[in-house]
């Protein structure tokens, strides 16, 4: 099972780094969005976006960034290039597909924002060289690792299950973005719409509480989200459907 699960990943990401038909242009878009993430934004941002626990948000939604662009292509491309017959007719179970696509899409947005806060950490050092040496704490060390583990992960679930559903590349895109506009717009605007006492509730709720827990607390919703995804992607994949389809 992990073997069939390792090999479907190992697809997923030779066609990752597979632009237009050739790995160097796959490698050079790798590099320019390392340079974007780990030198040109930390040099705008500047030691701040190590040091303040607000911009923690910006690493969180690195790999969201970096997978919705790959994501949608898990399904709906292969469907495009007359492919996912093919991949459906080998010895590979269900699970073993949507599972190492699903573990593609996270290891390679975790991987990325990984290498991506690498270099931040020496981009600020370099720039701003003082008497000490700008790292994250322990806790924002930790947060990091595990947020964008999370993130990445809700990305490829969401996205693998919008491609399932999709018949194009272009709309299963804009399944995605449209669900990432509704992660970014219904949090700031929806709490809004809360009766008062709910939000005073809130409000209390979070002012009564440590930064720690409010911070497990969203990772642990997080991570809800991510199972209850998979799960729907996992109802939604049916070999003879996809192949109906």
């Amino acid at each position: 099972m992990i073997g069939d699960v390792l090999t479907v990943a190992w697809k997923e990401w030779r066609e990752f780094l597979l632009i237009r038909g050739s790995y160097r242009a796959g490698a050079i878009s790798l590099l320019l969005i390392l340079g974007v993430f780990g030198v040109f934004l930390p040099l705008q941002f500047g030691p701040d976006l190590i040091q303040s626990p607000i911009l923690l948000i910006y690493w969180a939604w690195m790999p969201v960034m970096l997978v919705i662009s790959l994501i949608a292509d898990a399904f709906a491309g292969e469907r495009e290039r007359h492919t996912l017959e093919t991949l459906l007719a080998s010895r590979l179970s269900d699970r073993a597909i949507l599972l190492g696509k699903v573990v593609a899409g996270i290891s390679y947005g975790w991987g990325v924002a990984m290498v991506g806060v690498a270099l931040a950490i020496v981009t600020e050092n370099i720039a701003h060289r003082g008497d000490r040496f700008i790292i994250f704490s322990p806790g924002q060390a930790a947060v990091i690792v595990v947020g964008t583990l999370l993130t990445a992960a809700l990305a490829a679930t969401g996205g693998v299950l919008a491609s399932l559903r999709a018949a194009t590349v272009r709309q299963a895109q804009q399944f995605l973005m449209l669900g990432t506009m509704a992660l970014i717009f219904v949090p700031a605007f929806g709490s809004r719409l809360l009766p008062a006492p709910w939000r005073h509730a809130i409000a209390d709720f979070v002012g009564r509480t440590s930064i720690t827990t409010v911070v497990v607390i969203l990772l642990a919703i997080l991570l809800g989200v991510d199972l209850l995804l998979l799960a729907l992607a996992s109802a939604r994949f049916q070999r003879h459907r996809l192949i109906l389809d």
